[in-house]
């Protein structure tokens, strides 16, 4: 809301042409300044562009020669912030300000407490281009940019947002970040928010902001393969919590509970959740399908079970669980040294009918491998034996493979997933994931953009390469039997 005070002083008039005078001289003299240094080796440059940004910030400051006023109110006090600025400035950042001031020079804004409390940073960030926000104040500002239409800013919060996910906060952000995300149309940013929190499940899980996923991120999130966390069992306790404390209508509970893969938790632990929970014992009609083809699933030879049911389906695919009957971790020390290997066991399948069966898995690691097109070749010449490569042309491979075959293999394939921690803000994360096609030992992909040669890469924690290998059976229906 606008109120018409009065007309702009002359004075006020004439200093405003004298700064957009100013601002157009300071291009036009650096659009100089790179003409005349080319091709002069005597050339230098005198810059005093920090000395006009701190007399800028010093108008913004004192209010000198001001031509409008920002008065800012909120509904909760009748006190205004007033804030004395300068027409020019706020309309070449912002095609609102330019129209709000156009006629008037005192408008009166109406804010939300959490923006009004940041309407000074946003408005210095007008005068100088710059400015320092924390984790509890990116969507306020966001708020704050896109509003007035300030898209240099806008695009500078979302980008912080998106390279700050992993900052640690005592409520935590990331749930809050997706349903702003969601709000406002960022697909961008609300698919990087969902990335994370599928890979780093786990420590969401056990924090403060689980309460608040919303019902539709909650959904998202159940119906994805490539969440990363300790078992399914793990992700029932937290569904389990989260319902005891949203009480949602109970078709939303039913379809949350019927998200869970209930072929993937041990029929041990399957029969103590029928004794024991009550979420379950309330929703039970309406999981008790499942419940018993999960049993059924755990009880029968997995090639006879293919004979009669779809295992093609979620249901019976695994997430990427971090328990030891699943895969490793691999820390490889220094890893652009050398070519390393290491080997690990896993369980042929999640069927308790070859809960006794291991499959040993042998993995080589090549900080710089090279394709056929890059390899040495030699020639008859004595002056070029050797086409020279550089080592750069390599790239990291890693191929995992079965030490044996088995015929208890039948019916059953393996997907990798191979995850890579890092290290941002001081929390160690899951960032990369790579996964292999099930008929495929290696990705092409694996690390396609990491430098291993540099200890400050992203990739690396204290010059080591913190990888988590995953092994996850299919099986497949190869029979179809009439029921």
């Amino acid at each position: 809301m606008a109120r018409l005070t009065g007309a702009r002083p002359t004075a006020a008039r004439r200093w405003g042409c004298a700064t957009a005078f100013l601002l157009l001289l300071l291009l036009t003299v650096q659009a100089a300044q790179k003409a005349d240094l080319s091709g002069d080796a005597t050339a230098t440059t005198i810059n005093h562009s920090l000395t006009l940004l701190q007399r800028l910030q010093e108008l913004l400051q004192n209010g000198n020669s001001s031509d409008s006023v920002l008065r800012v109110r909120t509904a909760a006090s009748d006190e205004a912030k007033v804030f004395h600025t300068h027409q020019l400035l706020l309309s070449l950042q912002s095609e609102v300000f330019e129209r709000l001031l156009r006629n008037q020079s005192v408008v009166t804004l109406y804010e939300p407490p959490e923006t009004a409390a940041l309407f000074e940073k946003f408005i210095r960030y007008l005068y100088c281009g710059g400015v320092s926000i924390l984790l509890h104040q990116a969507i306020p500002m966001h708020q704050l940019a896109s509003k007035y239409r300030v898209w240099g800013l806008q695009r500078g919060v979302a980008d912080y947002m998106r390279t700050h996910l992993a900052s640690e906060s005592s409520q935590g952000h990331v749930v809050g970040w997706y349903h702003y995300a969601v709000r406002i149309g960022d697909a961008a940013l609300q698919e990087s928010c969902l990335q994370f929190l599928a890979w780093n499940l786990s420590a969401v899980l056990g924090s403060a902001e689980w309460a608040s996923v919303s019902v539709e991120l909650l959904l998202l999130l159940l119906e994805r393969s490539d969440l990363v966390l300790h078992s399914e069992l793990e992700l029932y306790t937290a569904v389990e919590g989260w319902l005891g404390r949203r009480q949602p209508e109970d078709p939303v509970a039913e379809r949350v509970l019927r998200a869970i893969r209930y072929p993937m938790i041990a029929p041990s632990q399957l029969f103590r959740l029928q004794a024991q929970s009550a979420v379950l014992a309330r929703h039970y009609g309406a999981v008790q399908d499942l419940l018993f083809q999960a049993f059924q699933f755990h009880a029968a030879s997995p090639l006879h079970f293919a004979k009669y049911f779809d295992v093609n389906c979620s249901m019976f695919l695994p997430r990427n669980y971090l328990a030891p009957s699943w895969g490793s971790q691999w820390v490889i020390n220094n890893p652009a040294r050398d070519d390393r290997s290491t080997s690990f066991q896993t369980q042929l399948g999640p069927s308790s009918h070859d809960a006794g069966k291991r499959v040993t898995w042998n993995v080589l690691f090549s900080p710089r491998w090279l394709p056929v097109s890059l390899r040495p070749v030699y020639s008859d010449s004595v002056s070029s034996a050797i086409q020279p490569v550089r080592i750069e042309d390599g790239r990291p491979r890693l191929v995992v493979t079965p030490a044996t075959s088995s015929p208890d293999f039948a019916g059953v394939s393996f997907q990798k997933t191979v995850l890579v921690g890092v290290r941002q803000q001081g929390r160690v994360f899951v960032k990369h994931a790579y996964s292999f096609h099930q008929s495929s030992d290696e990705t092409a992909d694996f690390l396609a953009h990491a430098d291993l040669q540099k200890r400050t890469s992203e990739y690396l924690i204290d010059n080591s390469l913190h990888l988590h290998i995953i092994i996850k059976p299919v099986y497949h229906s190869l029979i179809k039997v009439k029921k």
